[in-house]
């Protein structure tokens, strides 16, 4: 991701309007399971690099909404290891409902091309 594309996605966090927003364990849990399967992946391939700038863009969110609930960044990051944790395990498992979680996620954020 360029810097242009990661400064483009803060701007458009930063602008979202409220009724787009997601809870914060939802934000966490998108940043989990897109961090894992980006893990899994690899960054060769389009997949893996789409699956880069969503683990990327749903950890941003994951922080925003942390800060919007009062949660510690400290607090925001190791509840993101964590659901990158079981993520991990649940991906590399092929829990059904682990991927039909991470296709939603996958649907939910923007272009960032």
């Amino acid at each position: 991701m360029s810097l242009v594309a990661l400064a483009s996605t803060v701007v458009m966090l930063q602008a979202s309007p409220a009724a787009g927003l997601v809870s914060y364990d939802e934000a966490v849990r998108c940043a989990g399971l897109t961090q894992a399967a980006s893990e899994l992946e690899g960054g060769e391939s389009a997949q893996g690099r789409r699956l880069y700038d969503a683990a990327l863009y749903w950890s941003l969110a994951a922080m925003q909404a942390g800060t919007a609930a009062g949660k510690r960044a400290s607090v925001a990051e190791a509840d993101q290891t964590r659901a990158r944790i079981t993520a991990v395990r649940q991906l590399s498992a092929d829990a059904a409902q682990a991927r039909a979680a991470l296709q939603r996620c996958q649907q939910k954020t923007p272009n960032l091309d």
